[in-house]
């Protein structure tokens, strides 16, 4: 179960809607998604939270390139959109038709590559090249400072961490009213 919102800064302060991203494919489809909400081209926030297994924060500031934190790139490469940021930070994209030809011998036939063992797993999941991607967070430490919410206590997040950074932006009602 996925929870998903904006916050959408204004002259006033902070607006939040909740979202669905049933739409939702691409980072450009999220981008676009924030965009919309954007006033007069001011920051935007795009939350999304999986059960407490891993949260993301997405930045977008008018025209320029989003700026993405993970909480825990493991977890979140195993859903749908979570995976949509990590491989946009870990450089992994699966639509890539390069990535089939890097698969395939001279002779036309599939690589054998062997299934990752348990410790693996454990570690992490397969990421592009059969690396594993990292448990911990991924991203932009930074994505939060300048609002308030410094990178040390955003590493120190873990459970329910939402609310805790729209608290710290001074946000917390209004994010509390979709929630």
């Amino acid at each position: 179960m996925y929870f998903a919102a904006l916050l959408a800064r204004t002259h006033d302060g902070w607006e939040a809607s909740d979202t669905e991203l049933d739409d939702v494919e691409t980072l450009s489809d999220l981008t676009d998604l924030a965009r919309d909400a954007s006033v007069d081209e001011d920051t935007v926030l795009v939350f999304i939270e999986q059960e407490d297994a891993w949260f993301g924060v997405i930045r977008i500031e008018g025209e320029e390139d989003p700026r993405i934190y993970v909480s825990d790139a493991a977890a979140a490469a195993r859903s749908s959109y979570g995976e949509i940021l990590t491989n946009e930070l870990l450089g992994g994209d699966d639509d890539d038709p390069a990535d089939d030809l890097d698969a395939l011998d001279l002779d036309g036939t599939e690589d054998g590559e062997p299934e990752p063992d348990e410790e693996e797993q454990v570690a992490g999941v397969p990421a592009q090249g059969g690396e594993a991607t990292p448990a911990g967070p991924v991203g932009d430490r930074g994505i939060l400072a300048d609002l308030g919410l410094p990178e040390k206590e955003l590493l120190a997040l873990e459970t329910d961490a939402l609310p805790g950074i729209a608290e710290a932006l001074g946000a917390g009602e209004v994010l509390e009213t979709v929630r």
